[in-house]
């Protein structure tokens, strides 16, 4: 841990309309007496009450919700107020007001590789908020800037650690690999936790971080959607054989415990092949009216 790192504490205020009353009394009262009965102890007594009735005045700062005022004293972090409404503090104090409201953003479109090396085009929109006022303004230059540049790395580490797609077969009893297209949740999770891990030492936590865009470089991307289209029609025709199989069984099973037909060997053939031919094909059937026989 870093013992030079600030640390957000808690600082009292007291009331501002208060101070105000305290102030308008230290000014009026004094300037009656000296008014009713004029001599160098009234002179005196009312120099002092102006002096604290400047103090009481000077002291006032207004903070609105989820707003915070950090107080500085000659250079040193006295501590952090989230108080609402007109306060009052020590006049001496330089305060420094700093928004703790959740902000977001949507990142540059960024072009990186994936785990397979295919370039990519990747965004994200993230949700974020100060948490520790001190560490957002003595532990880092520009919270802000440092938001930003921060992000923009973590988007990219996140692309090198899943790939795109996964184009390939899964092999038979093994879960299909995470990547960025198909495993929303678990990629938003990663970009989370390692946007948390950047953003702490600036003390800004992310309430939400998501992809926000996400396709392949324009340099690849018709290459890339020919092979998609490509594996579909596999994936599609794969379908088509699996189901056609098993209503060319169901036919042969039925036939034959109705007994309607005794097929051999050569016969059975043929009537798979033309089922086959029948469910598989992308055209209508045609139909032949066969006036021989096999054999002859």
């Amino acid at each position: 841990m870093d013992r030079n790192a600030a640390r957000e504490r808690t600082v009292s205020s007291a009331n501002g309309f208060a101070a105000i009353a305290v102030g308008v009394l230290l000014v009026g009262v004094p300037i009656y007496l000296l008014l009713d009965r004029p001599s160098p102890a009234m002179i005196g007594l009312f120099v002092v009450a102006l002096l604290l009735a400047i103090a009481c005045f000077g002291g006032l700062y207004m903070l609105q919700p989820n707003q915070a005022a950090l107080f500085l004293l000659f250079g040193s972090y006295r501590g952090t107020d989230r108080s609402e409404g007109l306060r009052w503090a020590n006049p001496f104090y330089v305060k420094k007001k700093v928004s703790v409201r959740a902000r977001n953003f949507n990142s540059d479109k960024l072009k990186v590789n994936d785990l397979r090396g295919n370039p990519i085009e990747i965004a994200a929109a993230i949700v974020w908020k100060i948490d520790d006022t001190a560490k957002a303004i003595f532990d880092v230059d520009n919270y802000e800037g440092y938001v930003l540049t921060q992000a923009e790395s973590a988007i990219r580490h996140l692309a090198l650690a899943y790939a795109y797609d996964d184009v390939d077969e899964p092999a038979t009893g093994k879960a299909r690999a995470v990547t960025l297209r198909s495993g929303t949740d678990e990629v938003a999770t990663a970009l989370r936790a390692e946007l948390e891990n950047r953003f702490e030492q600036a003390g800004i936590v992310v309430v939400d971080a998501k992809l926000s865009h996400l396709a392949y470089a324009p340099e690849i991307a018709g290459t890339m959607l020919r092979r998609q289209q490509a594996e579909a029609v596999v994936s599609a025709r794969t379908k088509i054989v699996e189901g056609a199989v098993g209503m060319v069984e169901l036919a042969l099973n039925g036939l034959a415990e109705r007994g309607l037909l005794q097929l051999d060997d050569e016969r059975r053939a043929a009537m798979v092949s033309n089922l086959l031919v029948v469910l598989c094909a992308d055209r209508d059937a045609t139909p032949v009216v066969n006036t021989g026989t096999l054999y002859h």
